[in-house]
């Protein structure tokens, strides 16, 4: 019987998971398929379900239900109990559902391991979403000790101080002069996604080695990255964080760890022009 597996978001038509996953599936033979599953808050509770039931297979999820959906899940695991952030679910064999997180691994193996000196860059967070505390947990795991955040709503800094005690907090109106200050500062909101808004930052006052990571992967290059490529900055979009966390989903699902080859990285980059 064909496995099936999909994704749960909103918005989430941009979403490249089923080009992903559909190519391992087919390059590893595999009878499966993944789509997009347009779900609304209310209906959470029955994609659960369908796990339970055998009707999916397993799911991953994104903006913004990565916390929403942990009072239906059973167990929480690994890093997704430490940071109480889920975007990978499956049932083990006791069919208990399982929540797990594999957006710090995408962090971690997509860029930060590529940073020299690393523990002694003062970092900005720039939003206290879904996606905040797997990044904030991956910047301590790679030994980062000075971490900042800044969110419009400034509640949601002092829900994750509470889980993250180290954590600077910055008012919204006054980080545009502590822009600055930073050596890392990763864009973990969705201001930026295809068609939708974008920032606008001064960065001219710039910290000459800034190292910009942007989460967003559709488009390649959103309007805030692009400005700050042509400032010589060095800048990542969210592509490589996006394949990083769904290689680890798929191994997950299948106790495959698939190729990221170059036939992969062509048909995803074809997909975002």
């Amino acid at each position: 019987m064909k496995k099936k597996y999909g994704i749960i978001g909103n918005p989430i038509r941009h979403s490249l998971s089923p080009v992903l996953h559909n190519y391992w599936f087919k390059k590893y033979g595999l009878d499966a398929e993944y789509s997009i599953l347009e779900t609304s808050d209310k209906e959470i509770g029955n994609v659960v379900q369908k796990i339970k039931n055998k009707d999916l297979n397993g799911i991953n999820v994104t903006l913004p239900y990565k916390q929403k959906i942990i009072p239906y899940l059973d167990i929480l695991i690994n890093e997704a109990e430490t940071t109480g952030s889920v975007n990978t679910i499956y049932p083990d064999e006791h069919n208990n559902i399982i929540g797990e997180n594999t957006d710090v691994f995408g962090l971690q193996a997509a860029y930060l391991k590529e940073v020299d000196n690393i523990s002694n860059k003062k970092t900005l967070v720039i939003g206290a979403g879904g996606v905040s505390p797997s990044i904030i947990f991956a910047l301590q795991k790679s030994g980062i000790g000075n971490i900042s955040i800044v969110n419009r709503t400034i509640e949601k800094c002092f829900f994750l101080k509470k889980k993250f005690k180290s954590l600077n907090i910055i008012e919204w109106n006054n980080f545009h002069h502590e822009l600055k200050n930073f050596d890392i500062i990763i864009n973990a909101t969705s201001l930026g996604l295809k068609n939708g808004q974008d920032f606008n930052f001064n960065f001219e006052t710039k910290n000459e080695n800034l190292i910009y990571i942007d989460t967003i992967y559709n488009p390649l290059e959103t309007k805030s990255l692009k400005y700050l490529k042509e400032k010589n900055v060095k800048v990542f979009n969210g592509l490589d964080m996006f394949i990083y966390q769904g290689q680890k989903s798929f191994y997950l699902w299948n106790k495959i760890n698939p190729e990221i080859d170059q036939k992969l990285i062509e048909l995803l980059h074809s997909k975002l022009k």
